[in-house]
């Protein structure tokens, strides 16, 4: 491995934002490919962090950390990218179900999602269905991922599907996720995926969007 691309990999499991930002402004000066530096520094130190935190090695402080260091060096990265690796990545708009103000496990996947290289559209909390659809519309998105803390707040995410089915918008993936959801609801609501934590959402994201644009 190239030793700038060490430096961002080793930095993101530690969770130092400086010293990733560091490692991409190396890199980059190095002449190394975006791609080589997207995929075998940041992404590949965030799939680490994400085996890790399922295997109970990491908890979530070190993950977000992990995710800023990420960001930061992504941040850098952006400029670099080309329409075409822009599109390729996929897009995912995030937010929690109508209703639902407890954002802490969304922001979780959408920092893991970002750290699997994908581009991430959060429109925060309690997002209205028409609003979900109509940013995936507009932003040319390929999955709306939906979370809940509170079962009350669960049929707001049936709206979501009913709303993509009644506007023709199958193509349109639905994920869904938070502690009350679980598989028997997602077939019950016609969601295409559930996801039982952050690193399973990125799991069924790769999944959908592997039919979705692969």
């Amino acid at each position: 491995m190239n030793d700038s691309i060490e430096t961002i990999y080793q930095a993101i499991l530690d969770g130092k934002i400086d010293e990733t930002a560091d490692g991409v402004k190396a890199a980059l000066a190095s002449g190394l490919k975006v791609q080589d530096i997207l995929n075998k520094g940041l992404i590949a130190a965030m799939d680490v962090v994400g085996q890790r935190f399922g295997e109970g090695e990491f908890f979530i402080p070190q993950v977000l950390w992990s995710a800023k260091a990420m960001q930061a060096g992504m941040d850098l990265l952006k400029p670099h990218f080309t329409q075409d690796e822009q599109g390729a990545r996929g897009k995912i708009v995030i937010g929690t179900a109508p209703g639902d103000i407890h954002d802490i496990g969304k922001n979780l996947v959408a920092m893991m999602l970002e750290g699997a290289g994908f581009e991430v559209v959060d429109l925060g909390v309690d997002v209205a269905p028409e609003r979900f659809v109509d940013t995936a519309v507009k932003a040319k998105g390929h999955i709306i991922a939906l979370s809940a803390l509170l079962t009350t707040t669960m049929p707001g995410m049936d709206d979501v599907v009913k709303l993509l089915r009644d506007r023709g918008l199958s193509h349109i993936k639905v994920l869904i996720g938070g502690a009350p959801v679980d598989e028997a609801f997602r077939e019950e609501i016609g969601a295409d995926a559930y996801g039982i934590d952050a690193m399973d959402a990125v799991r069924k994201v790769r999944e959908l969007l592997g039919r979705a644009i692969g």
